[in-house]
């Protein structure tokens, strides 16, 4: 009798063992109701370009944020479309039309997993910024008229961060060289918005597509603090780097960080800046001073590397260079995986 007993224990708790282990998330499909469960951050970062792909024979093609989010988001091993993509954190994007668009597109996230409308949220930096700019290089002019309004966001998930009023930044404005000017090692380098900004009244507004903005999120789990922003520097510091008057930016890049997102950033234990820097070569080491690192170092326009994603943080490795190939934008996609 005795031994019987004993075999039975056994047995109801092998028993137990697998019932837990049907229902443990695995790292391809740690969701609950559609949101992940592990403690990893997935951070992307990508060039949006108003949802309007630029063709090399001058047309260009209106793409769906649905059709973009496929295109870009991926599992573990870099791929996208698999049943292993989780829905993701953060989302730092570029050259958006204004809330009305980055919201939408936010929604679009959220339907792709199943969740409640309002799941995803935006922030930016100018919620209906002024139209610019002619054609925008579409033959068809009602694509490049989608392309006439241009702000940077942050999307991020409700269901895993949380925001306080007091931690989105005000926005900041990039640097350039104005034409005409002489660069002189940065003497030349202005705050690229009015009274120095573009002169004519077709690129009038332009200056208002390279306003940055930061927010501090807290990982609702654990408490960590996350700092994240957003930025697109001029066409201009491809040739000379310049971040306000006289500066050349951090290292010689053009990239700063304003001074209400320096508050926040010093106040994060996560951190990250994803960035359309439009220059070539910018070293890893750059934000170092920050505490962060440069992930990716494949082309993301064309031929060119000019996108960075820099992250305080433990990122895990990467087997594809952190840089997603088929994105659906004239930009490819960066991204992170954070564990915290």
């Amino acid at each position: 009798m005795f031994i019987y007993r004993r075999r039975l224990v056994v047995l109801t708790g092998l028993a137990l063992i697998a019932v837990f282990a049907a229902f443990r998330p695995t790292d391809a499909d740690a969701m609950i109701s559609g949101q992940p469960t592990d403690r990893v951050l997935r951070v992307y970062s990508n060039n949006i370009e108003n949802l309007v792909l630029n063709n090399a024979d001058g047309t260009c093609t209106r793409v769906s944020g649905t059709d973009h989010l496929r295109s870009m988001l991926v599992d573990d091993a870099g791929q996208t479309g698999t049943s292993g993509v989780v829905a993701p954190d953060l989302l730092i994007v570029q050259q958006v039309r204004g809330i009305g668009q980055a919201q939408a597109y936010a929604d679009q996230l959220s339907a792709m997993f199943g969740l409640p409308v309002g799941t995803y949220k935006a922030l930016v930096a100018w919620d209906d910024p002024e139209p610019w700019g002619g054609s925008h290089k579409c033959s068809d002019q009602s694509l490049g008229d989608l392309k006439k309004k241009q702000t940077n966001g942050i999307i991020y998930n409700t269901g895993r961060l949380s925001l306080a009023a007091d931690d989105i930044s005000a926005y900041w404005s990039a640097g350039w060289l104005k034409p005409g000017m002489a660069y002189n090692g940065g003497a030349g380098c202005t705050l690229y918005k009015p009274p120095n900004s573009d002169s004519g009244t077709t690129y009038q507004y332009k200056w208002k597509r390279t306003s940055a903005i930061a927010a501090r999120f807290t990982i609702k789990a654990t408490g960590t603090t996350v700092f994240a922003a957003t930025m697109h520097l001029p066409e201009e510091n491809s040739a000379n780097a310049c971040a306000g008057d006289g500066n050349t930016g951090i290292n010689g890049t053009g990239i700063h960080i304003g001074a209400d997102a320096t508050r926040l950033i010093n106040a994060s234990t996560i951190r990250i800046v994803g960035i359309d820097a439009n220059r070539r070569n910018i070293p890893s080491t750059t934000l170092s001073a920050q505490g962060m690192t440069g992930y990716g170092t494949a082309a993301t326009h064309g031929a060119s590397k000019i996108d960075y994603l820099f992250v305080q943080g433990a990122v895990q490795p990467s087997p594809i260079d952190y840089t997603v190939s088929s994105t659906k934008s004239n930009h490819r996609a960066l991204y992170a995986f954070i564990s915290f």
